[in-house]
């Protein structure tokens, strides 16, 4: 366990493992505990950093809040991991609303950033069509109790343990949706994530009841540097319904941007 930040600010933040190093960054309902079925199984191969964005889990903050704070908050954690002896560059993964924060926090400070996963969001990436795409996906989804957007009835119905365990992960943390009023205010145009120095990957789940394939597929479209994976059967929760093809889509990518880093050292 550390901490990071400053000015009334506590981050809290945990390093797990050895290797080359990914953050992961949680979404509305999560915190840095929600990330315990990734943790586990790549810690032996990688720096394996979760975090709590201010509001959530063990992070606090004085003063009003405001989501455009996210990013900083991201790269503050990614500082103090570097001057701590621990690797100077991450892949930041950024689940739901944690990817608008992830991305501009790479963009922000690209010597940070050796990759970007937006998992499950476009990271608030600026462009019309796209814009018109994800307010469809959302109106469809807002139409849907919201457990229902987030896991499957049937992982429900089969789990009711991590059901239930999932619905208790939000209890910890103080910052509410009205908070997360300016999240992805100062998302990136297209040009922008075009011409960034660090790999792309758009990852989301067949059965995404938030963020359609179809939306995913177009943006991959737009953005012909980026990687695009749709997992079968996968919901918007997909690192916790099913973690294994989350693990292996993510763990893919990082071997992808290890073996890139290798070939230019």
């Amino acid at each position: 366990m550390s901490l990071a930040g400053g000015n009334g600010t506590q981050l809290y933040y945990e390093v797990h493992g050895n290797g080359p190093a990914v953050l992961f960054v949680h979404g509305s309902g999560g915190h840095h505990a929600s990330w315990w079925q990734q943790v586990t199984v790549l810690r032996d191969d990688y720096t394996v950093i979760t975090m709590d964005l201010r509001g959530f889990g063990c992070s606090r903050w004085d003063g009003d809040h405001d989501s455009a704070a996210f990013p900083g908050d991201i790269i503050a954690v990614l500082d103090a991991v570097a001057a701590g002896g621990g690797p100077d560059r991450t892949v930041l993964v950024g689940q739901s609303i944690g990817a608008a924060a992830a991305l501009r926090a790479a963009l922000d400070r690209p010597d940070r950033a050796s990759g970007v996963v937006l998992a499950h969001s476009l990271g608030g990436l600026r462009h019309p069509e796209l814009a018109a795409l994800v307010k469809a996906d959302r109106a469809a989804a807002e139409k849907l109790p919201v457990i229902d957007r987030l896991l499957t009835p049937e992982f429900r119905a089969q789990r009711p343990d991590l059901a239930f365990l999932f619905r208790q992960m939000g209890t910890f943390n103080t910052a509410k949706m009205a908070d997360l009023r300016n999240l992805g205010s100062d998302g990136p145009t297209l040009e922008e994530l075009t011409a960034a120095p660090f790999p792309l990957l758009l990852l989301a789940g067949e059965k995404d009841a938030v963020l359609s394939p179809g939306t995913i597929h177009r943006a991959g479209e737009l953005l012909p540097r980026a990687r695009v994976e749709i997992v079968p059967g996968a919901p918007h929760s997909m690192y916790w319904e099913t973690p294994s093809l989350f693990n292996e889509a993510v763990g893919r990518f990082l071997a992808d941007v290890t073996a890139a880093q290798a070939t230019r050292a």
